[in-house]
């Protein structure tokens, strides 16, 4: 390591150089206790153990550091041990300057390795001069025991420290911030063996009060198992106020020294590790490639064979099993392998670049199975196998072609066959003799179907000859059971075309016949259709229940079914009409001897049931309709009256509960007279209102009469139940609420002094600005009504107004609460303060107050209570019994829990 230049002064004597500062930053107190006795006590026994801890390893050691040294022998040896570098060969002479130039040899050998030594001369120590030969010591322990330390780009002592930090972190009551009051209490240091061998101390028995034993325990385990030397004595660092910086430092630095080696040696080992188990990771990379290529190129050589193999077989069901082995080679056998194919080349690639990053030698596969050669491989692999495929599809696509001929040869005969199965009794058959019109002409539709099937069926029996033709001309090993087949469809299909002539020209003979009778039953369907439609609505309609409410309702009702009885004599000569074609039908049927089957097939409908309607429409449901109406005019009749005499009650009670309101509200605001004059005069109108509850009570007896009648509606009043019954509870509350508030203004008045003059001055500006004349103020026009009577108002100060006259945000002022304001800010009242100040006279200006003293200056009553809710005084001069009057009288004014 570059020597560095030192400077550090000590004790006044000498001077050392030193590029790092840490020794000249020293506080003036600090040098100052450089010659403290305590101080080079501790300096005298650590130096000299830390010495002997060297010295052993040349067989010998020191008793008195000042005088061992003093003729420069031990102190050249101790230099060779600790640099491991030879020094001159020393003088062996006993006279002085033999001495003093072994000494100056051993200061020179310090210099070299960049430490400047300044007021340090050999004559100092060869004489003795303990303090001299101490800082010495004190150079040589910081050029090659801590200057040489290196912890996170820090060195030396801030490294060490440093490094203490670090390894003592983790253990509770451990927090070293120097070499001296931090290692008192021995934690520090049982902590730095703890951290590094575990096993040697157990750290959760040690306490933080025992700094004797923590200091012992760690200079005995040092000494014993890391082969530390004792340096210090526990009772002088724990009796020093603040112990000796430097030999703390040199003990510290041993452990250092030897914790650090074990780590050099962990790092070695790790690295040997990290190099081994890549060389292994590698050498196993090798052989999977080596095996996996093996094994791909021989399942290469071991398909090609199979592949090239074409020889053709003789069926359809053959080739296709060599399709199909083929696709199971495409999907089952070969993907695993591509797999195999690309993860052999990744291996090789990732296997290259790991040799090339750990600088090892690039890796050659065996003879033939190098990346190319399996590439070369594989190509020849596809190339075999494209052609394979190709010869597969080519002769299956060629038996596919015989094979899809000889089915669909099969499959057009089979469906011709099933088509033309029962045909040729069916066109035989003679069923449209006794048959009706309707049925014959279904019959000839049936038939016009059946033609038109049948030339449809022309094109298949052309495709089964085609079909025949083709696979004769490709020499079909099965075709002459194709040609029987072909023949007998062919012969069977020209016997099917004069059949279905022959039964045309029957079915146009017996047609002509139907077509009079027919057009007789489609007049009649026609006309009785819609007259039986009629006859339903009719019925429907005259058994329709009905629901009025009104005279004029049910007189339209009436209206209507008059206009219906006047269309009554119409629909009987319609009716007439209609049963005369059927009169007509069977005259027909008679002359000419036809036999009917007594079904119209144009409609559901019969003579008879158009008579029996008629019957019922006619003879049964008009009456009935009658007599309902008559009835229901009558109970309208009667509801009617029920209307107008509800109406006449409420289109009086209504108007008189509205009066009242207003004149109540007029009394509330009118300042013409005193509020005891107010109160008069609103309990005239409760006695009044309270006496008209018997035209409510009539009233309602009404309601429930035209409730009762299901009346749901009056023309005659705006006033319903509701209304009434809403208006009367507002009355009621309105005069109880006017009232309440004229006794809390008399009560206001009377408790807070204002006078009457006063109120109506209140009263007089709440009228002006009640602009909607509601009882109530927006807060703007309060606002503008607080500035007209003199209030100097900002945002702040009116939005804390606010609160106390609206704290339920409800966005008006009410009357009574610009009185409640109004009153606090011109009435004298009394405070908490005010209380606390009465209470402290009482208490002789005490900050509590006694039992004795509230008995004897309070009334009785008013005494208990007192004593009753105060809480008991907490302080440092409070007596037994002591109260505390002044959180009872915050708690009066609701500022906190009573």
């Amino acid at each position: 390591m570059t020597a560095v230049e030192t400077q550090i002064t000590y004790s006044n004597s000498f001077t050392i150089h030193h590029e790092d500062t840490y020794m000249t930053q020293e506080e003036d107190w600090d040098r100052d206790l450089l010659l403290d006795p305590a101080w080079e006590k501790q300096q005298r026994k650590t130096f000299t153990a830390w010495c002997n801890s060297h010295l052993r390893k040349a067989g010998t050691q020191i008793e008195n550091i000042e005088e061992d040294f003093r003729n420069g022998l031990k102190l050249m040896l101790l230099l060779e041990v600790i640099s491991g570098e030879r020094l001159p060969k020393p003088d062996k002479g006993k006279m002085r300057f033999h001495k003093i130039a072994n000494v100056n040899k051993a200061l020179d050998f310090i210099c070299s390795k960049g430490v400047k030594l300044v007021s340090i001369g050999a004559e100092e120590i060869v004489d003795g001069n303990v303090k001299m030969t101490l800082g010495m010591i004190w150079t040589i322990i910081l050029r090659f025991a801590i200057q040489d330390i290196s912890v996170e780009e820090t060195s030396a002592k801030e490294g060490l420290l440093l490094w203490c930090q670090r390894k003592t972190a983790p253990y509770r009551n451990v927090n070293v911030q120097n070499f001296h009051i931090s290692w008192k209490d021995g934690l520090a240091l049982c902590a730095l063996i703890h951290r590094h061998r575990p096993d040697l101390i157990d750290y959760s028995k040690l306490r933080k009060d025992d700094p004797i034993g923590n200091l012992n325990t760690a200079f005995e385990v040092a000494e014993k198992y890391l082969d530390i030397p004792k340096m210090l004595d526990a009772e002088d660092i724990v009796n020093t106020p603040k112990p000796d910086e430097k030999a703390i430092m040199t003990y510290v630095s041993c452990f250092y020294h030897a914790f650090a080696g074990a780590e050099q040696a962990e790092t070695a080992a790790n690295r040997i590790c990290k190099v081994l188990a890549v060389n292994q990771e590698n050498e196993k990379l090798m052989e999977e490639y080596e095996k996996l290529a093996s094994e791909l190129l021989e399942w290469i050589r071991r398909t090609i064979p199979w592949l090239e193999n074409r020889a053709a077989e003789q069926t359809m069901r053959a080739m296709q099993q060599k399709l199909e082995d083929f696709r199971d080679y495409r999907r089952v056998h070969k993907p695993p392998r591509v797999q195999e194919k690309c993860q052999l080349e990744i291996n090789f690639n990732t296997l290259q670049t790991k040799l090339r990053l750990s600088n090892r030698p690039a890796f050659m596969p065996s003879e033939g199975k190098m990346v190319s050669d399996i590439a070369n491989a594989w190509k020849g692999l596809e190339q075999v196998e494209k052609g394979y495929e190709d010869w597969l599809l080519t002769e299956i696509r060629r038996l596919e072609r015989l094979d899809h001929l000889a089915e669909k040869f099969k499959q057009k005969c089979g469906m011709h066959e099933t088509w033309t199965a029962g045909k040729e009794d069916l066109l035989s058959q003679k069923d449209y003799e006794s048959a009706s019109l309707m049925e014959i002409r279904a019959l000839m539709r049936k038939h016009e179907a059946f033609e038109s099937d049948l030339a449809a069926h022309q094109d298949r029996v052309e495709q089964i000859a085609a079909i025949a033709q083709e696979l004769n001309e490709l020499d079909y090993h099965d075709a002459a059971t194709v040609n029987t087949r072909c023949q007998g469809i062919c012969d069977q299909w020209d016997n099917l075309g004069t059949l279905t002539q022959k039964r045309r020209d029957a079915l146009e003979r017996v047609e002509k016949l139907w077509e009079t009778i027919d057009q007789l039953y489609l007049e009649f369907a026609k006309r009785a259709a819609p007259f039986n439609n009629w006859m339903d609505g009719a019925m429907e309609d005259l058994q329709d229940m009905f629901i009025v409410h009104s005279i004029e309702e049910i007189q339209s009702l009436i209206t209507a079914h008059d206009q219906f009885k006047a269309t009554l004599p119409e629909a009987d000569k319609e009716r007439m009409a209609t049963l005369g074609i059927h009169n007509e039908i069977l005259k027909i049927a008679q002359t000419y001897g036809i036999k009917l089957s007594g079904i119209n097939p144009y409609t559901n409908l019969s003579p008879q049931d158009i008579s029996t309607k008629w019957d019922t429409v006619s003879q049964h449901l008009v009456p009935l309709r009658d007599q309902m109406l008559q009835e229901e005019v009558a109970r309208q009749q009667a509801n009617e009256r029920l209307r107008r005499q509800f109406a006449a009650q409420a289109n009086i009670i209504g108007p008189w509960i509205q009066t009242k309101m207003e004149e109540i509200s007029h009394v509330s605001v009118d300042i013409a007279g005193s509020l005891e004059e107010q109160m008069n005069s609103l309990k005239q109108y409760e006695q009044n209102i309270i006496n008209y509850k018997s035209n409510i009570d009539k009233l309602e007896g009404d309601h429930q009469l035209i409730q009762e009648s299901l009346i749901f509606d009056n023309k005659h009043t705006n006033y319903t139940m509701e209304h009434v019954r809403v208006g009367w509870e507002q009355l009621l509350t309105t005069i109880a609420r006017t009232i309440n508030e004229v006794e809390n203004q008399i009560l206001t008045r009377d408790a807070k002094g204002i006078s009457q003059e006063q109120l109506n001055e209140f009263r007089a500006s709440f009228n002006h600005f009640d602009r909607k004349r509601n009882g109530m103020m927006d807060p703007d026009d309060f606002r503008a009504c607080l500035i007209s009577m003199g209030y100097d108002l900002g945002e702040v100060e009116f939005a804390r107004i606010m609160t106390l006259v609206d704290p339920n945000n409800t966005g008006v002022v009410t009357f009574q609460a610009f009185i409640d304001f109004m009153t606090r800010e011109t009435a004298e009242t009394d405070t908490a303060e005010q209380v606390m100040a009465s209470f402290k006279i009482l208490a002789s200006d005490k900050n509590y107050i006694t039992v004795e003293e509230l008995r004897r200056e309070l009334p009785p009553e008013q005494a208990e209570y007192c004593i009753s809710r105060m809480t008991r005084y907490v302080g440092p001069d409070s007596p037994t019994g002591a109260l505390d009057y002044i959180s009872f009288s915050s708690a009066l004014y609701g500022e906190s829990d009573l």
